[in-house]
């Protein structure tokens, strides 16, 4: 697996990283064990806060570098890159200012007598990170861990190394000791080694379901808890008492945010039949009214895909879907330009036997759907394998609640776009993954809840 810096903008590579050998694991590993072990992890929970706090100010101070380096390494809109940096530094300063109320002792009153919940750390943990949020998906992880105490070794996705060494020497910067996180540059067999050493007591991994499928196995083979943030085919429905022009507006930034590369992006559209065609016309030229071209040049309004590989992948999905019966309503193809661009796209006309219906498009391409009622948005809605995020939009907020609750995902936005924020739980069900992130219950996913009972 070769670690490399690639400007998707252009396909120019820009540095190789060497990767990681066995020994320097080993050594990874031991530093990792041996701070768990410390009083760093079990101490005072000042100090591990303390680099919290100052970490989100360097994220702050250096913003605009950060950015950059995250625009260029995988395609990512400037603007788009330092609101990123903006939400790790939100997300740092959540965790230094809530991790002590989360973690405080938990009374359960019994007829045993004085009870307790108490929240200990379990050890090093193994994350295995992906590329599209190159700093946000490490810092959901580093977070709650480092002030819960958990030791944090890193696997980053191969083609945003830059970001991955950055993140690290600004954690070591903020004054986290030795072992605190540490990235590596890995290979998915070092990995599942990782996994399985003793010393390791977890796995976290976003990616995709095949990556998901792998690690989670690893785990459970040794007994190790595991979390999951795999992919998604999130519902976008807009029923017929609508905002359209809002939902249109959010619509289109819904699927293209990222160059839609987004695990909870828009991605099936399901419209009331009574605004669909209103709505597929307004959404068509919008879509075609968007300027592409350099991540760098703040007018842009969609980027690159992240890599050559990926423009390929998406470019066949499209190809299938209008082979087995998707009509091709805007777009389709690769753009006719340096660089790994793909024209924002339209399908209509999906079956339920296209293999797109339940595939997932990581891209700027959407599916439209029609369908009579509220009843058959739900049921259209939950006919699929993910289960991560969904909106729902509509004037009657009741009725919007209505279905938010009958819809199988672990997150639904109504009159939005779904979205983060460091107080908010993230994660999904089925397909889509296990466990959560961010809030209160993302730093218990990797704490021991310890009974503790002084009998009367």
């Amino acid at each position: 697996m070769a670690y490399q810096t690639v400007n998707p903008a252009n396909n120019q590579l820009i540095k190789e990283y060497k990767p990681h050998s066995d020994a320097d694991i080993e050594a990874a590993l031991g530093r990792a064990d041996a701070l768990y072990r410390s009083g760093w992890a079990t101490g005072d929970i000042t100090p591990r806060l303390n680099v919290l706090r100052r970490l989100a100010e360097l994220l702050d101070e250096r913003a605009e570098a950060l950015a950059k380096i995250a625009s260029q390494e995988m395609g990512k809109l400037i603007k788009q890159s330092r609101g990123e940096v903006a939400l790790c530094a939100q997300i740092a300063r959540y965790y230094a200012d809530n991790a002590p109320r989360f973690l405080a002792p938990v009374k359960y009153p019994s007829e045993l007598g004085e009870a307790w919940v108490e929240h200990h750390p379990i050890g090093v943990l193994m994350a295995v990170e992906p590329w599209n949020f190159p700093y946000y998906q490490l810092m959901r992880v580093l977070a709650p861990n480092l002030a819960a105490g958990n030791p944090v070794i890193a696997k980053h996705a191969s083609i945003v190394p830059h970001c991955a060494e950055t993140f690290a020497q600004l954690v070591h910067e903020a004054g986290a000791p030795e072992g605190a996180w540490t990235n590596l540059f890995i290979s998915s067999e070092q990995v599942a080694a990782i996994i399985a050493d003793p010393r390791v007591q977890g796995a976290a991994l976003t990616g995709s379901e095949k990556a998901g499928s792998a690690v989670a196995a690893q785990a459970a083979k040794h007994i190790k808890k595991a979390t999951l943030e795999l992919g998604g085919n999130d519902v976008f429905v807009v029923l017929d008492d609508a905002d359209l022009a809002k939902a249109v507006e959010i619509g289109v930034q819904a699927r293209l945010n990222n160059a839609g590369q987004v695990c909870t992006a828009a991605k099936r559209f399901i419209l009331h039949e009574k605004i669909a065609d209103s709505f597929l016309a307004q959404f068509s030229e919008a879509f075609s009214r968007v300027k592409i071209g350099d991540p760098l040049d703040e007018s842009v309004g969609l980027g690159p895909l992240s890599s050559r590989e990926a423009l390929e992948t998406l470019t066949k999905q499209v190809n299938e879907a209008v082979k087995n019966g998707a009509k091709l309503h805007l777009g389709g193809q690769p753009l006719e330009r340096e660089g790994s661009f793909f024209a924002p796209t339209i399908l209509t006309g999906i079956a339920r036997d296209n293999p797109a219906y339940f595939e997932e498009f990581f891209g700027p391409v959407a599916q439209m759907y029609v369908v009579k009622d509220d009843d058959e948005a739900v049921r259209l809605a939950n006919d699929s394998h993910y289960g991560l995020g969904g909106a729902v939009f509509s004037q009657d907020i009741e009725r919007a609640k209505r279905m938010a609750s009958r819809i199988e995902t672990g997150m639904v936005y109504i009159n939005w776009l779904t979205d983060t924020a460091p107080e908010l739980p993230f994660g999904g069900v089925k397909r889509s993954g296990f466990g959560r992130e961010l809030s209160d219950l993302g730093i218990k996913e990797f704490v021991n809840q310890k009974l503790v009972v002084v009998h009367r």
